[in-house]
């Protein structure tokens, strides 16, 4: 199976990430995505985020008919950074292979992530172009260090193995759609998702709110 791996908040999931994931499922022939929604974020305020369980049932809603499922992993295994919680994911499953995605707007500032060369040499990694990011993200430290490791889209998913450090940029229409614009015109989304624990799509277990220590994206 190859994956690819989204990480986010997820406050709330809407319409864009699903485009993304389902432009990045095609281009780089992948099997399936994996949202996984992170317990917090350390590069984005505490205040205004929705509980754990309501953005996992946002995310539910959104991936339906799609190959994605999401997942609330990193609070399982407890891990803080985005490098623990990849090089865990790839241990746990030996039998996939992982390919980390994230928009221009991170890779401009994925240098300041804990040990980003770490996630460079534990998984490809392909980049979305986001409008108003992709000069900020040619420009980046982290973007002097992949240049070299760059693999075209076409070749890479002709690969019949993958191997990190891997770099594939992918441009894509603009999609405009943002999770803090859905936010402030609708400040009461999370109060009206399903009032239960949902049930993790990779590893089957109820997503709870009692622990918000994890964090994905740095």
């Amino acid at each position: 199976m190859r994956i690819g791996l989204l990480g986010g908040s997820f406050n709330p999931a809407h319409g864009g990430h699903w485009r993304i994931t389902r432009f990045a499922l095609d281009a780089l022939g992948l099997d399936a995505a994996w949202w996984l929604v992170s317990p917090g974020n350390p590069l984005k305020p505490a205040a205004g985020m929705a509980p754990l369980s309501a953005r996992v049932h946002s995310a539910i809603e959104q991936a339906r008919r799609a190959p994605i499922r999401v997942t609330a992993i990193e609070q399982q295994l407890g891990t803080r950074y985005t490098c623990d919680t990849l090089r865990a994911i790839a241990r746990r499953y030996p039998g996939h292979d992982f390919v980390w995605l994230m928009g221009s707007d991170n890779l401009a500032q994925f240098h300041l992530w804990r040990q980003w060369r770490t996630i460079g040499r534990t998984m490809p990694i392909a980049v979305i172009a986001r409008p108003g990011y992709n000069r900020a993200a040619i420009a980046s430290p982290a973007m002097a260090w992949l240049r070299r490791y760059r693999v075209a889209a076409g070749v890479f998913k002709q690969r019949t193995q993958w191997s990190a450090p891997a770099l594939v940029i992918l441009n894509f229409d603009p999609d405009t759609r943002s999770a803090t614009a859905i936010r402030q015109a609708d400040p009461d989304w999370a109060s009206r998702m399903i009032n239960s624990a949902p049930r993790d799509q990779v590893t089957h277990r109820i997503v709870t709110d009692d622990h918000q220590a994890g964090q994905v994206s740095q």
